[in-house]
Order: C-alpha cells, then structure tokens, then sequence
C-alpha cells in the first residue's frame, strides 16, 4: 500500500510539473537560534514563523510578555541588538526532472546575514531590500540542511548607546541602509527588527527559464499610441520560442508577438494603438493592461511564464505657476523646487497622506492589510502616498495595490535626519539597495516620484546635492527610470514640513493664523496630534495609568507625553487652555480628537485655497505601526479610524464649498468672519451656482451669507464673498458654520468652533 501510494505521488507529482512547466515553490519549515559570537551554535532551537521576526519568535518560544505592544513590554527586546541569530530548515533532495534545478529564493532577509547549505557558505549580503536567488543544485545532498546567520544591529561607535532624550540614536543608520526608524523616533519605539521579513521558499524551475521582465514604453505625443519594449533577461534562453501577449482591462488581446530569442538577454518590441491611460484617483481610471510572456521549448513545451501588468501614462514635475519669481531678491542663485505633478499632460492637486509601514514587525505585513489601508486612503480622497524615508520599501502588494485604486507613489530611498557617510563600504551597500528598489518599483503605473530620503538638507542632517550618497541615487534614477523625476530630498525650497500642532501657547498662535499666511508650493508633511480611540487606549495602557496621563507611565513610552518635548504628543497644555480642566480620558480624547479634525480639514482646504502657486498638500501621517496614546495619524494601529480621517476625507473631495475663518475659539459680541471659497480640483468645469452660509447654534440656524457665483473653468476655485457676524451670547460650547450650495449636497462643509465666556 505504501509504494502504491508512492508511485501515486510520483506520478502526480511529474503531472503536475508538466502541466505547470514553469517555478514550482516548496515552503520550508524553520527554526531559530541565538548565540553571543558568530562561530557558535545556539543552545537551543526554538520555531520560527517565517515571515516574522527574531523578536516574535523569542517572544514566543522562550513565553515573553504578551501582546509585545502592551504597557513596556517592547523593552524586553532590547537585548537581541548584540546577538546573533541563526535560522535553520532541513528539507531532503527533491526529485528533479530532466533539464530542472532548485533555487533558494528570499525577497527580505534584514539585514545583514550569510547563507549555507551543509555548512557551506554560498552568500555573505547586508541589505534586506535585494532579493535573495541562489542555485542550490549542485551542492545538494540527499539529507540537507540549510541555514541564514544574522548579524547583531549595525551601530556606529558614536552612537552606539541609546541614551533616553537625545537624538544621537538615530544615527546608527547613517552607515546602512537600515531603515533609520527602528532605531528610535518621536511614534516609533526603540525597536530594531531582524529576520527572514518577506516570502522566502524553495523554487524548481526549469533550466531554461526567465528571471525578469522590464517593460519600457514610449508614447506618441497625442498620448493615444505606443511602442512598448519588452525586456527580457533568463537562463539558458537562446533557441527558446516565446509567445508575447498584451491583453487590456477587459481581457482582450491588443498586441501579439512570437519568435526565437538568440540569447539571455533580449528586447521584444510591440506597438499598441487606442491606448486606455492610467489616471490617479479623481481624475479619471486607473486602468491596468496584462502582459504575458511565455517560453517554450522547440517541441512546443510550456518551460516559463511570466505575467504583469502595465499602466500607461506620462508624468512630469514641473514649476509652479508663480514660482520662478519666487524668492524675489537680486541675484537669484536659485528658486523654488518644482512641485507640480502633471499627469498625462494635465496638472493635478496631489492630496494625499505620509505613508509609514503599517505593521513594526513589518514581516507581518500581509497584502491583505495593504490593500485594506490604500483603499481607505482612496476612499479619503487622496490620490497620493510619500513613502517616508526613515522607513522600508514595501513589499510587492503595495505597489499593485496602488497600481489598481489610482493611487500615485512618491518614493523615497532609505535615508532620514542624517548625514548620510561618503564611506566607500557605504555606499556599495546603498547602491546595491538603491538599483535592487528602482529595477523592482520602477514598473508601476503609481510611481511618480523618486526621492534620496527624508529632511536631508536640514540643519540636523546637513547633506547637500554634493553628497556622494545623493549624487549616486540620482544617478542611478537616471540610468534605471529616466523618465521618472527625481528629487534630492524633502523639503526642498519652496516645499514646508510643520507645523504638527493645534496652537503654540507662547507665540499666542493657532494653525488658523500660521497656515492662512504660509506661501510654500507645497506642505510634504504637516500634523495636529490626536490621542488614541479609548478603546485602543484601554488594550495597552494598563487601568491604573489610563488617567490622567503622566510621564514616566506608559502614555511616555508610546509617546503620548514626552515624545518631543515633554507635553507631546498629546499637549495636554494646549487642551486645557480651550477646554479647561479635563476630568476624563472620554473627555480628554473627545477635545484631542476635535482639535485634530478640525485642524486638518482646515490645512488642507488652505492649501487647496493656495493653489495654483500650491500643488500639493500631505498630511503627517496615514497610519502607525504600533499603538501609540497620540499621534498626527488618522488611523490608530493596527487599523482602527480617527475622526480626522472623516474630516480629512470631506476635505479632500473634488469639488467642495470652503470657509477660511481667522480663529478657533470665540467669545460673545466679537465678530465672527467667514471668507468664502469654491474650490475644484478637477478637470471639469465648475457650473454657476448659490452658495448659503449659515451659523448653527443652540438649536437656531441662522443665515449669514447668500452668494451667486459664476461658473469657472476646470481646475480653477473661485474666491466668494465673506461672511460676517456680531456673535451673541451662545449656551453651547460649540457652535457651526455651515456652506451648502443649491442643489449640490455633495459640496457642504461644516465647520465647529468653540466658544468660551469673555475671560475664560
């Protein structure tokens, strides 16, 4: 019965892999180890969850604290930094057809680590953003074993000690290409993860197969036709036949192409006329075509397939209107960075959010949770994500899925707030990471912006565009993705990043008054903190800490009080001036959640009001990676909604009507403004219509304002009237400025302030 059941699996097996004819993966079951010094075995092995982390692993296998996010538990890591990690799997010699061979495939192993087989080393890398591909067949015996040494987190001597209160942690990252994050920041603990973090398996592949696709193309200046070149690079390719197919959104084929490829290295051209455009969210469809390459042997075998999509469209980053005369000083040593984003010979608003990896673990990260988080920010009515320097290059799935929902990516390399060495070692390694992300990213229709890394040209970093680091990543764009721009970093002159916060008590500011009078083509990163949801409070603050927040509990140690400075990020100073003294964490994050809303949507409507000499505005930040007590995020880990997204989201739509008011907090006989905006992002025009705007208090809605304005061409606002007011005596502690316009319900706006009793 046992050799039937062999010989059933056998035959199975070859039926499978003829039907296929292409990568057959096998996953593989590890374990892991720990040990001071490189050449020493660990005491013991423990399972491994791959992808993972050595932390969770530990956390797992030796009954750590959990949830790893409650209280302080996350300091119970700190001791892996200086040790070694070893995974190990033993798997036995597959059988191998005629003409195949097994790979060690790996897309993230962080960061700096060798691999063996048998004792053997077959690969010494530091880097956790080059896959991984290794032929494994030749040295493989019947009983095999295979294992991946990590090294302890790299640190500079300068820095090497984390010392609570200073910033000088950071740079442990200016000597790798490290995501600089895990090392300590103002949402982000000190926690500096290693391990196997991407899909890893064994793969049997054919001899004769491919080993990647590059799809370039070159538009016709009407934007309606293309030559499209495939290239194509493999092993043992020469002789081979292969069939080339673009199928469009709907399934049908649009381009065929068939030959005989000479070598391992070739370019299939193809044309394609009626081309469908990619467009981001809110200014047309994102539309996806297939391509499909196969390679077949002479007697019309199927040996490899490869499928992807493509998105066509054109992208340009161009001057702002009005920014060439801009700073207005003789002589002009240089202006402001262009910030404009033109898609497909059309400019657009860039609105949209700072992306920072959803997960801390981030091996954790599944597609599913990206998907789930690019379509919040679609639904918000972005239609851009900076992915931030200071953390990793996404896996594969985020990039499909901003490819799908519209979604643009501005992408940044892994630098952040440091400068970065000119060391040779160095720099091998960056070039190494940076040609390994622009040759994976660059085929995405959503990628629109290459950037060398985050406030790089800051007084705490202090690179220049002479820095070796940034010459060479511009270089290497150049070179990989010519067609795509290029940034040296964020800000640039001209750009703003700040403020990230409500009010600043000494200067006697709110962000109403610092926002209306800003000039800058672009705000890449701008905030207002908001605590956690209560129940998100409650799953990792301890009960006896919840209220009031203190420092030295765990409202510090994830960041709610002493982050940057001691009262951020909650700023419980700034709440207490507005609303007094709070008696309760319901109150407490009721008021905290409303002055974020309220000055988001206010942000980014001023922007929009700035346009056309702005483009672009970007709050900090979409999400966080772990809970922390307040944020400048609108989502709470590991997924849970803020209220400021809503009003992010009301702000960010097409078309909306707008108020521009001085102030939040109001008093009785003062007079109240309201200037009054249509504002229309889009590329259609906008129709004549009557705008109301009324004032809501304690249950009575009054009239204040009715204005006709008259229609306007695509892509342009119009500047209304202003709304005027003597306020009474109002009850309520709140009261409403509310603009609709006549038949469109969509385009209401509501607006809250507060009022407060003369003195108080």
């Amino acid at each position: 019965m046992q050799k039937k059941r062999l010989l059933f699996f056998i035959l199975s097996y070859f039926s499978f892999m003829y039907i296929v004819a292409q990568e057959k993966k096998e996953t593989l079951t590890w374990e892991i180890g720990y040990h001071k010094n490189a050449g020493e075995t660990p005491a013991k092995w423990l399972p491994s969850t791959v992808p993972g982390a050595v932390q969770l692993d530990v956390m797992k296998g030796e009954n750590y604290k959990q949830p790893y996010w409650y209280g302080n538990n996350v300091e119970q890591f700190d001791w892996m930094e200086d040790w070694y990690f070893t995974y190990r799997t033993k798997f036995k010699k597959p059988v191998l057809g005629a003409g195949q061979k097994l790979y060690f495939h790996s897309k993230g192993i962080d960061y700096h680590f060798k691999v063996l087989l048998n004792g053997v080393e077959l690969l010494e890398q530091e880097g956790m953003f080059t896959y991984v591909d290794i032929d494994l067949t030749s040295a493989l015996k019947e009983t095999n074993e295979l294992k991946i040494v990590i090294r302890p987190v790299p640190k500079i001597k300068e820095a090497a000690t984390f010392v609570k209160g200073t910033e000088t942690y950071r740079q442990n990252a200016r000597e790798s290409a490290k995501p600089a994050v895990s090392y300590g920041w103002d949402w982000h603990p000190r926690l500096v993860t290693r391990g196997i973090w991407d899909e890893t398996y064994l793969s049997i592949r054919n001899e004769a197969h491919i080993t990647t696709t590059d799809i370039t193309y070159e538009l016709n200046e009407a934007l309606t036709a293309a030559q499209v070149r495939l290239n194509v690079e493999g092993t043992s390719l020469a002789g081979k036949n292969f069939k080339w197919l673009l199928k469009d959104n709907t399934g049908k084929t649009v381009s065929a192409q068939t030959g005989q490829l000479q070598s391992g290295k070739e370019v299939i051209i193809g044309k394609l006329d009626n081309i469908k455009l990619w467009w981001p969210n809110g200014y047309g469809e994102p539309v996806l075509y297939t391509s499909e390459l196969e390679l077949y042997d002479a007697g019309k075998k199927l040996l490899d397939r490869k499928v992807s999509r493509i998105g066509f469209r054109k992208v340009k980053l161009l001057m702002n209107e009005g920014a060439w005369d801009e700073p207005n000083i003789f002589p002009v040593t240089r202006n402001v960075s262009p910030s404009s984003f033109e898609i497909n010979g059309k400019r657009i608003f860039a609105k949209g959010t700072n992306w920072v990896h959803p997960e801390i673990f981030v091996g954790t990260i599944t597609p599913s949770l990206y998907e789930t988080q690019v379509k919040l920010a679609k639904e918000a009515n972005m239609n851009i994500l900076r992915v931030w320097g200071g953390g990793i290059t996404n896996k594969e799935s985020f990039y499909d899925y901003c490819d799908q929902y519209g979604m643009l990516v501005w992408q940044e390399f892994p630098l952040a707030c440091n400068n970065y060495t000119d060391d040779a070692a160095y720099l091998r390694v960056l070039e190494q990471e940076a040609r390994s992300i622009v040759s994976r990213i660059k085929q995405h229709a959503s990628l629109v912006l290459w950037s060398g890394g985050n406030e790089l040209f800051n007084s705490w970093s202090r690179m220049t565009d002479q820095s070796l680091a940034l010459r060479m990543l511009n270089s290497i764009c150049y070179q990989l993705d010519p067609k795509t721009p290029f940034i040296y970093t964020s800000p640039q002159f001209g750009m703003g990043h700040g403020y990230y916060v409500f009010a600043d008590l000494e200067k006697k500011e709110e962000l109403y008054q610092w926002m209306a009078r800003a000039n800058k083509t672009a705000y890449t990163e701008f905030g207002v903190p908001g605590a956690a949801n209560v129940e998100v409070l409650k799953s990792f603050i301890p009960a006896a800490e919840l209220f009031p927040p203190a420092l030295n509990t765990t409202w510090e140690s994830h960041h709610g009080l002493g982050a940057w400075g001691d009262k951020r990020w909650l700023d419980m100073p700034v709440l207490e001036h507005y609303f007094g003294k709070i008696e309760s964490l319901e109150d407490l994050v009721k008021y905290s959640q409303l002055t974020q809303s309220e000055g988001l949507q206010f942000i980014y409507e001023e922007a929009r009001r700035q346009k056309p000499y702005c483009s672009m505005a970007l709050n900090w930040c979409f999400q966080e990676p772990w809970p922390s007590a307040a944020n400048n995020s609108l989502l709470n880990w590991p997924n849970v909604i803020k209220p400021a997204y809503y009003a992010v989201a009301k702000a960010c739509r097409p078309i909306l009507a707008s108020v521009r008011a001085p102030k939040f907090s109001w008093t009785k006989g003062e007079a109240f403004t309201g200037e009054v905006f249509m504002l229309n992002d889009t590329h259609q025009s906008l129709e004549a219509g009557e705008a109301t705007v009324t004032i809501l208090f304690d249950g009575k809605e009054q009239t204040l304002l009715n204005w006709a304005f008259a229609a306007t061409k695509a892509f342009e606002n119009i500047e209304g009237p202003t709304a005027r007011i003597i306020l009474p005596a109002i009850k309520d502690q709140f009261f409403k400025i509310k603009v609709t316009v006549k038949g469109k319900p969509e385009y209401t706006s509501v607006y809250t302030f507060l009022f407060k009793e003369a003195g108080k």
